[in-house]
């Protein structure tokens, strides 16, 4: 496999049910009862914001980006990033995150969240909520929500419930 190269791309319609069938594989029919699911499936997915990684042809991982709030506060929702087990551990994921975030950061965006755990989102620059500064409508471990500022100071005064920004 080290002659084959991967590829970021950005997410078309087209790609929707190939990332439908990645997610089912990777987090199984469980996935649907999560908080951050069903924040993510009220609110429109901006597939600018939204990646796939393809070795060859292949469909080896995914993340998108969805517009959400912070009480008054745009922001956005990172999930889910997969990755097909096979080729975990390459980088894969932070590569996808890491683009993610840089077209997010091009666009205006200035804070990303997500459920987590932190020692491997450290590696993109997110770090732990100070507790009872967001929070999820529904059972999340507050140790795991995790935000990015990608503008420095940007979470500075932000507080309140995350919720689906259907304005978006």
């Amino acid at each position: 496999m080290t002659d084959l190269s991967l590829t970021i791309l950005p997410e078309t319609p087209a790609d929707a049910a190939a990332i439908e069938r990645l997610h089912e594989r990777t987090f199984g029919p469980g996935r649907y009862a999560r908080t951050a699911y069903r924040i993510r499936e009220k609110a429109e997915l901006d597939s600018g914001l939204s990646f796939l990684a393809r070795i060859g042809t292949l469909l080896v991982g995914s993340v998108r980006l969805t517009a959400i709030r912070i009480g008054d506060t745009p922001a956005l929702l990172l999930g889910p990033l997969t990755v097909e087990p096979p080729f975990r551990d390459r980088g894969i994921g932070l590569r996808l995150i890491e683009r993610s975030l840089a077209e997010a950061r091009a666009r205006g965006h200035r804070l990303v969240v997500l459920v987590g755990d932190e020692p491997y989102y450290a590696r993109a620059g997110f770090e732990r909520v100070p507790r009872g500064r967001a929070v999820m409508p529904g059972p999340v471990d507050p140790a795991r929500l995790l935000v990015a500022e990608l503008e420095p100071g940007a979470f500075d005064g932000v507080s309140g419930v995350i919720r689906p920004d259907q304005d978006a």
